[in-house]
């Protein structure tokens, strides 16, 4: 990687941290409603932790995946939001003016977006610490859960950011705030996939991709070191990471064609 290049990325990453960070509600709420969900799913569903099979004899242990995953889902929110922003204001035209490389454009805005991501996903696993979770992978596995989570956000982001690129709207990249929350509740991520008694639940749980991103991170809290979870973990949210990178690329070229 070129010195430019390297640069380019690093002043946008930069640019992309400290706008987020004047938005209060870009900022806070990333950090506060997940741990908000968690407690409150936890208080209501810890009667769950009684079902013959449940994996966890505490409930926040259990859930303390999810606010890892709704944390990367502000991400895409984050970076897809602020870059559509850029494009309705005229400033990707006005950097088009500019030796500035395309590559530089995306990492960038994925830079500042996982830069909140890691303060997100510190706290949440600091939270969980001190309201007494154990992770059974013990030290190595906390930061195995972080690096996780923030492959997890880089994917999620560059959704965003693909989104942002196609349309060029604002308004587009928060119509995947709803779809991607209703991807979440379908998932496993309240109950075991072998413990939901909805064969359509089930059924639907299991091809969807959330189901692994959060039994990977579960995993690293309630199991230990699980290699199937966590292959299929790192695996989906690569995947993800690549298909939504290549998407990026190409509505990118599209994006500076029309600029």
């Amino acid at each position: 990687m070129s010195s430019p290049l390297v640069s380019q990325v690093y002043q946008l990453a930069r640019r992309s941290f400290r706008r987020t960070l004047r938005q209060p509600a870009s900022t806070i709420a990333p950090l506060v409603f997940p741990l908000m969900l968690l407690f409150v799913n936890s208080g209501g569903l810890h009667a769950a932790t009684k079902l013959p099979g449940f994996p966890s004899d505490s409930f926040v242990a259990f859930a303390l995946a999810v606010p890892f995953m709704q944390g990367a889902l502000f991400a895409t929110m984050n970076a897809g939001t602020d870059l559509a922003r850029d494009i309705e204001t005229g400033f990707l035209s006005r950097l088009s003016l500019t030796p500035m490389s395309g590559v530089a454009l995306v990492l960038g805005q994925l830079g500042g977006a996982v830069s909140l991501a890691a303060l997100q996903a510190v706290v949440y696993l600091g939270v969980g610490l001190a309201v007494g979770v154990d992770l059974a992978s013990g030290l190595a596995g906390g930061l195995v859960l972080i690096a996780l989570a923030l492959l997890v956000a880089l994917a999620f982001g560059a959704v965003g950011i693909f989104m942002a690129l196609r349309t060029g709207s604002g308004e587009a990249v928060q119509g995947l705030f709803p779809l991607i929350f209703v991807l979440f509740f379908l998932s496993s991520m309240n109950l075991p996939r072998n413990l939901i008694e909805a064969d359509w639940f089930r059924a639907v749980a299991t091809i969807n991709p959330v189901s692994y991103l959060i039994e990977g991170m579960r995993s690293l809290v309630i199991v230990g070191w699980d290699g199937q979870a966590l292959g299929l973990g790192f695996g989906v949210s690569l995947a993800l990471l690549v298909l939504s990178l290549a998407a990026s690329s190409a509505a990118l070229k599209t994006r500076m064609l029309r600029t």
